[in-house]
């Protein structure tokens, strides 16, 4: 499993989960956060005394972490409050937009998984058609970013959208194929 180093904070439930049975004294705080790397869904407990804001960013790296204590765990979609569920897709959308290159890098130089299947067609809403209409494009330069590939390849649905959809996907565990994700 791919390690994260840095993480966005989805909600911050300083009393724990409210439906947690047990009593106060005995609850900790929880954070949910999304790793910036590989989006990977994580449950965080903050060091004492440390308050954390949704879509602050916080390290989880080796060595001295200055907020959070310690990692739980990784958690799935379902999980999710839904604070932490909301904030999801706008940080997502705020995350695709800073690593843009390494998802337009992606576009131009996926390759085949198979015989039979191609990377590009795991995207949602890419079939074979636009398959290879982007396989041309990319032939004759690569893209430069999701607005040239959209200009380039016509009636594609939004590159960017596509991606999100992908990575929500993939933090589901709807496919075993891993593109985006850790």
């Amino acid at each position: 499993m791919a390690k994260e180093e840095n993480a966005i904070i989805l909600d911050y439930l300083p009393n724990g989960y409210p439906l947690d049975t047990r009593p106060s004294h005995r609850k900790t705080a929880i954070a949910q956060a999304i790793g910036k790397q590989h989006f990977v869904l994580l449950e965080l407990v903050p060091k004492k005394g440390i308050g954390l804001q949704p879509n602050e960013e916080v390290y989880l790296g080796e060595g001295k972490r200055d907020k959070i204590h310690h990692i739980l765990g990784r958690i799935f979609l379902d999980k999710l409050t839904q604070t932490a569920r909301a904030e999801l897709d706008i940080i997502l959308d705020k995350l695709i937009d800073e690593y843009e290159k390494r998802f337009v890098e992606f576009f131009s130089t996926c390759g085949p998984i198979n015989a039979r299947r191609h990377y590009l067609e795991l995207i949602p809403g890419i079939g074979k058609k636009h398959m290879w209409e982007i396989i041309e494009a990319r032939k004759e330069k690569p893209f430069e970013n999701f607005e040239d590939i959209r200009q380039r390849v016509k009636l594609l649905p939004d590159p960017k959208q596509a991606v999100i959809k992908r990575i929500l996907m993939e933090i589901n565990n709807e496919d075993k194929h891993k593109i985006f994700t850790g």
